[in-house]
């Protein structure tokens, strides 16, 4: 007779199926990636806004206002770009 707590029967513990580890790998990944962006969101710093942000972008404005030449209108682009046709602008 054979002693019951010995039996060939006896079931393999949780982490030793493949299964497992396929389904648990999915959550925790995404347990890793949210610390690591958070740690990265923390660490990192955001750049700090210019206060005369507004001036800085009507500057830029005039810049290129002052060079028209280099602004085609989206038509006259779009066909140099099919047609190989340089666009000129009219004088104003």
């Amino acid at each position: 007779m054979s002693n019951p707590t010995t039996s060939s029967n006896t079931p393999a513990p949780w982490w030793k199926f493949g299964h497992v580890w396929l389904v648990v790998s999915g959550p925790l990944i995404v347990v890793v990636a949210s610390f690591l962006t958070f740690y990265i969101a923390v660490r990192g710093m955001d750049p700090i806004v210019d206060e005369n942000y507004y001036q800085a972008g009507l500057d830029i404005n005039k810049s290129l206002a002052a060079k028209p030449e280099s602004l085609a209108p989206a038509m006259q682009a779009r066909n140099h770009a099919a047609t190989g046709v340089v666009p000129t602008t009219a004088p104003r």
